[in-house]
């Protein structure tokens, strides 16, 4: 199992995220970033749209820039809900 730093992820990221059940970057792929951000905020309130941004991007292999308009419409109107 690859370490969720391979997808280009921090050391901190992968810190919180192991603390909400995501242990390598095949859990994250499987849970999605909806579902990641979801568990970080019941954890971390203070968590932003702008980290639902970088797991999408992580887990779709592009940067945070490449994501379209689209994507980042769902995913703030995603964000918001929760």
């Amino acid at each position: 199992m690859a370490a969720v730093t391979s997808l280009g992820l921090g050391k901190v990221m992968e810190r919180k995220l192991r603390s909400v059940g995501i242990h390598s970057a095949e859990d994250l792929k499987n849970i999605g970033s909806k579902q990641a951000v979801f568990r970080l905020k019941e954890l971390y309130p203070n968590t932003c749209v702008v980290i639902l941004y970088h797991l999408e991007a992580a887990i779709q292999g592009v940067g945070i820039k490449q994501l379209d308009a689209a994507c980042k419409s769902e995913l703030k109107a995603y964000f918001k809900q929760i």
